[in-house]
């Protein structure tokens, strides 16, 4: 006779109560995406935050950086390349469009990238208690999200955070790792990459991220 197995959370594990029954995450780890999601929005959330500091030594953000000599590149790059188009608002973009695969919400509308940010974290906010019973990925979701509030908060905090890379799988899913990552799964065909395999994929064009 074999025990049945128990309810997990795919993300702390912690095992699932009775009253989570059917659910792929806890309600605690639930409650945390939703803080990560609820930080980034709005006219003081961490992406109006970020947009603040592309100005290189500005507010503590270091020196700037130097393209060729005697001439400086007018951005901070580590910023901008969460703040452009591709960067931040388009990974949760991305985001909200696997997830209307599901029937958890639908596309915005385009517009200026901290409006498209903002719906974007309203769409995947009030489609979270319905996601936490459909989508299996959220653990992929939950791990992308939170190293991007983390990297925020870094940056925002002065310090220098991990800068992440835009990597293509064979099968066209493109995922964001840092140069330390142990691994992550392909949201696109479940393919399982660990440290070596990760960092030999090819880096994904910057219309494809």
């Amino acid at each position: 006779m074999f025990d049945t197995p128990v309810a997990r959370c795919i993300i702390c594990p912690r095992q699932l109560l009775d009253r989570e029954a059917g659910r792929y995450l806890c309600t605690l780890c639930e409650q945390r995406i939703d803080r990560d999601l609820a930080a980034l929005a709005g006219p003081a959330g961490l992406y109006a935050r970020l947009c603040l500091r592309i100005q290189p030594g500005r507010r503590g953000d270091g020196p700037a950086v130097s393209g060729t000599p005697g001439r400086s590149i007018p951005c901070n790059l580590d910023v901008l390349s969460l703040t452009a188009d591709g960067g931040l608002v388009s990974v949760l973009e991305t985001w909200v469009e696997d997830w209307s695969t599901y029937g958890l919400g639908v596309q915005g509308d385009g517009g200026r990238l901290q409006a498209r940010l903002d719906q974007a974290v309203h769409t995947l906010r009030l489609n979270l208690p319905r996601a936490v019973y459909r989508h299996r990925a959220l653990d992929e979701f939950g791990s992308e999200l939170s190293g991007l509030v983390r990297q925020a908060r870094a940056i925002i905090d002065g310090e220098r955070a991990p800068r992440r890379i835009a990597v293509q799988c064979p099968c066209g899913a493109v995922s964001r790792i840092t140069l330390d990552t142990d691994g992550f799964e392909c949201r696109g065909c479940r393919t399982e990459y660990g440290h070596a395999e990760a960092l030999s994929l090819p880096m994904a064009a910057r219309a494809a991220a």
